[in-house]
C-alpha cells in the first residue's frame, strides 16, 4: 500500500532568478514532501544577497546574508474558524528563504551540486519549520539524522559528509 503524501500548498517565488531553471516547482514540491510531518502551507522565495542580508538583519540581528532562514507561523487561519472544504488544513506554515548567491558559494566551497545544496536547505528549512533545532548538541544530531534520511530517501548523499 502506497503511503499517504502529506498535502503541500506551495508558493514558489524567484526575486533572484539565476536559479530558476534549477528549481522547478515538481522538484521542490517533492524535496519538501519528504520531510513533512503533516499538512503545510509553504512559501519559498529565492532572494539576491541584499534582501536576505536584510531579512537576516531585521529578523535575527545579524547583519549579512545566509543561506537559509526559515520564519515559521501559527496554525489556523486568523480569525481560528475552521478552513473552508476547499483549503488545505493548515498544519504547519511557514516562509523558507533561500539566498542564491550565498547558496552558490556554499555549494562550490562543499564541493556539492547546487542542487543537492539546495535540496538539502530546503529540507533544513522545512524541518524548522516543523520545530526540529540544533542548538543543542541532542537537538542537532536528531536534526542532522533526520535531514539524512530525508536526503537519502531523495537519493541525495550525506550533506555533513
Amino acid at each position: 500500500m502506497k503511503a499517504l503524501r502529506p498535502s503541500l500548498g506551495l508558493s514558489l517565488q524567484f526575486a533572484d532568478p539565476r536559479h530558476r531553471a534549477l528549481l522547478p516547482r515538481h522538484k521542490v514540491t517533492r524535496w519538501l514532501r519528504a520531510s513533512l510531518e503533516g499538512a503545510a502551507q509553504l512559501t519559498v522565495r529565492i532572494v539576491d544577497d541584499e534582501e536576505g542580508q536584510s531579512l537576516n538583519r531585521d529578523y535575527r540581528g545579524k547583519d549579512y546574508a545566509t543561506n537559509v532562514l526559515t520564519f515559521a507561523y501559527g496554525p489556523g487561519d486568523a480569525d481560528g474558524g475552521a478552513p473552508a472544504d476547499d483549503e488545505i488544513p493548515p498544519g504547519i506554515m511557514a516562509d523558507l528563504i533561500l539566498c542564491a548567491p550565498v547558496v552558490e558559494r556554499e555549494a562550490e566551497e562543499q564541493s556539492k551540486t547546487l542542487e543537492e545544496h539546495y535540496a538539502h536547505l530546503l529540507v533544513h528549512g522545512a524541518l524548522h519549520a516543523q520545530g526540529h533545532d540544533h542548538e543543542a548538541p541532542d537537538e542537532a544530531e536528531a536534526m542532522e539524522r533526520r535531514e539524512r534520511e530525508v536526503l537519502a530517501q531523495l537519493g541525495f548523499a550525506d550533506p555533513y559528509r
